[in-house]
């Protein structure tokens, strides 16, 4: 059985994606944390924990992402 070379236009794709849509996934979940710590009024110290929640929920979101669209543009072949 021959090994198949890695895809570069498939992987190319796959990278641009993961920034573009890592960018956004992280900042909406950021600005999430901020917007609520400031709507109630929280201290910096909550404002801090609830962007660094938000935030690791959007790097988990960006994770499930990636799985499944590299599901879709296999990186071999």
């Amino acid at each position: 059985m021959a090994k198949r070379g890695i895809n570069f236009r498939n992987l190319l794709t796959l990278v641009s994606v993961a920034i573009l849509v890592g960018v956004e996934f992280l900042g909406v979940a950021v600005a999430a944390g901020w917007a609520l710590a400031g709507l109630f009024g929280l201290s910096q110290t909550l404002e801090t924990v609830l962007m660094t929640a938000f935030g690791a929920l959007g790097l988990y979101a960006l994770v499930i992402f990636m799985q499944r669209a590299i599901a879709v543009e296999p990186l071999r072949g």
